[in-house]
């Protein structure tokens, strides 16, 4: 039997969490500084990679119970992405209501309206295409499904990467092909795309263990890509996030690994020794910088870990339009975005992912920007900016907020589809009042 959650319990980990909305979502999105996991103990003395990675591990009990689906509910262990997910109930929608999440024989999230129809639209992404803290059937797939009169199905999932949406992509449209694929990017899920153990640069929760998991390494200045594939690929091997020796002999030069002793060691104003070995990648990704104080040593990191993380994005668009080239099929992207985004962008007037939007735009490839239609609907909002935040999110889109979503992908897949969606075919037969 699926227990309820509540959602104080769960949703740290997986979304922002409605306090930032009580605090109007603090301007400023959170960094990969604001997400390190353990802290410098001896502010005199550097965190060295073993002692951060020591602070990550998990006990045997703990992946025995995930890899056995008794405890840690969020998700299951899988060998090809990293994790799929479980049916749940959980107490995390609007109202502190439970929603019900349930999945289907693809590991997809079931389809409900016109389920027994052709289906030429598959959706992939993270949370925002799954649609964490709402029910089945208010996500946006369902809610456009309801409207194109056809059935949408929705592979997101929580916590994924760009990457990883890719590698299901290639599976999926292997074994339910679809003419139009939606691809949906997250704020966070470029700097996903570089981590090969989440938990380097997400604290540990008590609902999910973050396994190992398929990524990408990168060098921008010599425009180097590599694919990666899970560094536990079976059940068995993800003990190995129980053995220090073997973490920090698998992870232990990783470069988000150095990015994030990076921020600590700032913290600290101890620099140590990661300091050169940084200054020394940031060259090599073709970041001229200089700093000499730890204060300015965790902007510095970042900046090197942003670049890296959106030139691994661009890459994987550029895989992803091949493969709908060689298929003949339709792509659509839609860019999501948390409260706390949102708010810094009207705060201060600029985006920090323009860089990936530009080169979206130099490409001309078919993009629905939700960021930048909710800038411009707060525009005409005649209201505090925490208010109309607060009637699309509760940590993730609430019900209304994927009906935000549904219409405003809705014109440009109308438009990609042929023959159009029943609704718009003129010949299709209605009946006169």
């Amino acid at each position: 039997m699926i227990k309820n959650i509540p959602r104080r319990e769960f949703l740290s980990k997986t979304a922002i969490g409605a306090a930032a909305l009580r605090g109007v979502m603090s301007p400023l999105a959170a960094t990969s500084a604001d997400q390190a996991t353990p802290a410098a103990t001896d502010p005199k003395a550097a965190v060295t990679a073993r002692e951060f990675l020591k602070g990550l591990l998990y006990t045997r009990e703990e992946v025995k119970q995930w890899i056995e689906e008794k405890a840690f509910p969020f998700a299951k262990y899988s060998s090809e992405f990293g994790w799929l997910l479980r049916d749940a109930r959980f107490q995390d929608g609007i109202d502190d209501a439970i929603n019900i999440y349930t999945y289907g024989p693809l590991d997809e999230r079931i389809t409900i309206h016109y389920k027994n129809q052709p289906c030429r639209i598959n959706a992939y992404g993270d949370s925002y295409t799954q649609c964490h803290q709402v029910s089945d059937g208010e996500t946006w797939e369902e809610v456009l499904a309801a409207h194109l009169q056809e059935p949408v199905r929705n592979f997101g999932v929580g916590g994924w990467s760009v990457y990883q949406a890719y590698l299901r992509l290639l599976k999926e449209e292997q074994r339910v092909p679809a003419d139009l694929i939606i691809f949906n990017i997250y704020q966070d899920d470029h700097s996903r795309n570089l981590d090969p153990w989440r938990n380097i640069r997400v604290r540990k929760h008590q609902r999910f263990i973050e396994p190992t998991l398929p990524h990408v390494e990168v060098n921008v200045e010599e425009d180097r890509f590599v694919e990666r594939p899970n560094p536990c690929p079976t059940p068995e091997s993800v003990y190995h996030l129980c053995d220090l020796d073997w973490v920090v002999n698998r992870f232990g030069d990783d470069f988000v690994l150095k990015i994030m002793l990076d921020h600590e060691n700032a913290k600290a104003r101890n620099p140590g020794q990661d300091y050169k070995d940084t200054m020394n990648l940031a060259t090599t990704h073709g970041i001229i910088t200089r700093v000499d104080t730890a204060k300015g040593f965790s902007p510095a990191a970042d900046a090197l870990h942003q670049r890296a993380a959106y030139y691994s994005s661009e890459q994987i668009i550029k895989r992803v339009e091949a493969f709908a080239r060689e298929h003949k099929k339709k792509v659509l992207y839609v860019l999501s975005y948390p409260a706390q985004y949102i708010a810094r962008c009207v705060k201060e007037g600029q985006r920090p992912d323009q860089p990936f939007v530009t080169f979206m735009q130099q490409n001309k490839l078919p993009v629905v920007d939700l960021l930048q239609l909710h800038l411009d609907e707060f525009r005409r909002y005649q209201g505090e900016l925490k208010d109309y935040l607060k009637q699309y999110f509760v940590g993730h889109y609430n019900p209304k907020g994927n009906v935000f979503t549904a219409f405003a992908i809705k014109d440009r897949v109308v438009q990609m589809l042929n023959p159009k969606p029943r609704p718009y075919r003129p010949e299709s037969g209605i009946m006169r009042m």
